[in-house]
């Protein structure tokens, strides 16, 4: 009889205790909240006209409309199989890019939607969000019932896709706890550190990191400034119809871009900067920071080089190019997040 030595690591992987009654709960939640979205879609798709108003430029679908609507069809189909791995026994036996791929893809999506969509309902309901009369000139997009209900449910989203990411995360690897209470155990009771309980000082960023990390803060700040510029009232850059229909719920908008650039920065010189034994918090940071950066500069960019699904005038050169810093700052932020996600793991 021959007996075969297992080296360390091939470890097993940790396994997902069963889900318990608030988890549960936040699965559902989640599911039922791409319901609105996906029906909408799937209807348009479909030939219904939903939601459509007359004289809308979605009322006449061409290649292009058809192309938007099955991409975004299948990426918010995406959130339930998201949904699924966080919440399941095999998820934890999924590589870890692809899980944090579309993790840090929706977070950055979604991040910006939770936090200027309330902040649009409440400048609303103070009196300081009506319509100036340039943009009440211009033919509805949608109807406005479909904003609020497509809002709605990215937000119940990304509350409860938070809500499950964060337990998955210190399961498995570790994320949010201290040194003295996590650590995996494999068999014999040796503790063995992860990326987020190890002390920062034990793996030093390299030169090219803190380059990398500076370009992010720089891109940070010049984005920032142009968005807080649009957030108070600036006008210069917009173009001259965006400038014609500002108004301060646009202005909330900026100032969610401005705020999330602000973090992807200041995420990238914390990482870089190997300062603080509590690591989770500025990785947290640069997450959802360079997430919005990234997906809020990309996905703008692109729209602009097609028809404006809205009827209104293309951005302008200025716009696309905030957009381009936006993105860019996104992706110098994410460089950092993964070079320290990597060189803490490798540590």
């Amino acid at each position: 009889m021959t007996t075969r030595t297992v080296h360390p690591s091939y470890a097993p992987r940790p396994q997902a205790p069963r889900p318990g009654a608030g988890r549960r709960t936040l699965r559902a939640v989640a599911l039922a909240a791409t319901l609105p979205y996906l029906t909408l879609k799937a209807a348009w798709l479909a030939g219904s006209r939903t939601g459509i108003p007359d004289g809308s430029v979605l009322a006449e679908p061409g290649t292009f409309l058809v192309l938007a609507n099955s991409v975004t069809l299948l990426m918010d189909a995406c959130v339930i199989v998201l949904v699924l791995l966080l919440t399941q026994p095999w998820g934890m036996r999924v590589p870890s890019w692809l899980l944090t791929v579309p993790a840090f893809v929706a977070s950055g999506l979604l991040t910006p939607i939770l936090l200027g969509f309330p902040g649009q309902l409440l400048i609303r309901a103070i009196g300081f969000g009506a319509d100036p009369s340039g943009s009440a000139q211009r033919e509805p997009f949608l109807d406005p019932w479909v904003f609020n209900v497509v809002y709605g449910g990215f937000i119940v989203q990304g509350l409860a896709l938070a809500g499950l990411f964060v337990p998955y995360a210190r399961e498995r690897w570790g994320w949010g706890r201290s040194r003295s209470r996590f650590a995996d155990r494999p068999a014999g009771g040796a503790e063995r550190e992860t990326a987020f309980t190890r002390p920062a000082e034990s793996v030093r960023a390299t030169a090219s990191t803190r380059v990398v990390a500076t370009a992010a803060a720089l891109g940070s700040a010049g984005v920032a400034a142009a968005y807080f510029f649009w957030a108070f009232g600036g006008t210069a850059g917009m173009g001259a119809e965006r400038a014609a229909s500002w108004s301060a719920e646009a202005g909330v908008v900026s100032a969610v871009h401005a705020v999330c650039a602000l973090a992807a920065g200041t995420g990238a010189l914390l990482l870089a900067s190997d300062r603080g034994r509590r690591a989770w918090w500025p990785a947290a940071l640069a997450w959802i920071g360079s997430g919005a950066a990234l997906g809020w500069g990309l996905w703008p960019l692109i729209a602009s080089l097609g028809p404006q699904l809205d009827g209104g005038e293309a951005p302008s050169g200025a716009s696309q190019l905030i957009y381009a810093g936006q993105m860019a700052t996104g992706a110098l932020a994410a460089v950092v997040l993964t070079r320290f996600l990597t060189r803490r793991s490798e540590g």
